[in-house]
């Protein structure tokens, strides 16, 4: 797959400040990926992201997106990418197809007219076809005032994509929204990656969002401090992988898992058994002592990220 994103030895330096908000970073994203942007505030995430969509100029290096150059191409980079900012933009007095046909003519992509009706025939496929996977078909002619949180949220999503982007950026796309809406709205925009074959770029602070992502980029302090997916991130941390096992026979078990080399340690919980090196199924297996109780637990990404950028930490 080809990069749609390249980022090479990106800087930024604001004026007045003691040091640059993004030191030489480097990264790329490869078409058709949900690639994760990760860091605590004040690490240079927003910098980042503000640049890559073409609001804030580069001091140092080299954004190359959709093939287009950052320094000499934003317009062609606008046209090509998609963002769905943190703080909603929509007019609560519109019908949702009124905020999204006068966003598309601001845009460029169609002509504004005065009635839906008046509008070409490929701004209303490309309208119904998203409101259909959002799940908002039944409400494009109702204002504004009248909707949930959520379906603002979908309606922001069919307006970012109206006109056929290949990059959709998400700059935190389910802050204040509960937990079933965000289920929900995820569902959706798994579904619109899979069908328009779109690149996702998410920021966010629910990091078990990120843990279904391809890969992703921890930034802090500036610089790039770790990228891979998130297995790669909780091995490369040594994220502790244990599971919890009991027996009638606990002796017998103890023995067992001692003779098998394995680390533990016994808890109100039962015998507290850490598989760093050997998979669960591969433990259980080597075990004829019948077991009452077997939980396993599966290490967090938010576990990882939190004990990679906690306070004070030096890379």
């Amino acid at each position: 797959m080809k990069n749609v994103i390249e980022v090479d030895n990106l800087m930024k330096q604001y004026r007045k400040a003691k040091e640059a908000a993004v030191k030489g970073i480097s990264f790329n994203v490869r078409e058709g990926e949900f690639f994760a942007f990760l860091g605590p505030n004040g690490a240079g995430k927003s910098t980042t992201i503000s640049i890559l969509t073409t609001i804030l100029s580069i001091t140092n290096g080299t954004v190359s997106i959709t093939g287009y150059d950052m320094a000499r191409e934003a317009k062609k980079i606008r046209s090509n990418i998609g963002i769905i900012f943190q703080n909603p933009s929509l007019d609560l007095e519109l019908t949702a197809e009124e905020n999204i046909r006068m966003h598309v003519s601001i845009y460029g992509k169609y002509g504004f007219r005065p009635f839906y009706r008046m509008m070409p025939n490929a701004y209303k496929q490309r309208i119904e076809k998203l409101s259909e996977i959002v799940g908002l078909n039944e409400n494009l002619f109702k204002k504004l005032k009248t909707f949930s949180g959520g379906m603002k949220r979908k309606l922001e999503i069919i307006r970012g994509l109206m006109h056929n982007p290949k990059i959709l950026f998400l700059d935190e796309p389910t802050q204040g929204l509960d937990a079933a809406s965000r289920h929900s709205l995820w569902e959706y925009l798994h579904k619109i990656r899979s069908e328009e074959n779109i690149t996702i770029f998410l920021t966010t602070h629910y990091l078990e969002e990120a843990e279904d992502a391809d890969r992703i980029c921890i930034i802090n302090r500036g610089k790039i401090v770790m990228m891979g997916t998130p297995d790669q991130i909780k091995d490369k941390l040594l994220v502790e992988k244990y599971m919890y096992v009991d027996a009638i026979n606990k002796n017998s078990l103890k023995r067992e898992l001692s003779k098998l080399g394995a680390t533990f340690m016994e808890t109100e919980q039962g015998l507290k058994v850490v598989y760093q090196d050997k998979t669960p199924q591969q433990l259980i297996s080597s075990l004829t002592t019948p077991l009452t109780k077997l939980n396993i637990y599966q290490p967090t990404l938010e576990e990882a990220y939190l004990s990679l950028v906690k306070e004070g930490s030096e890379f």
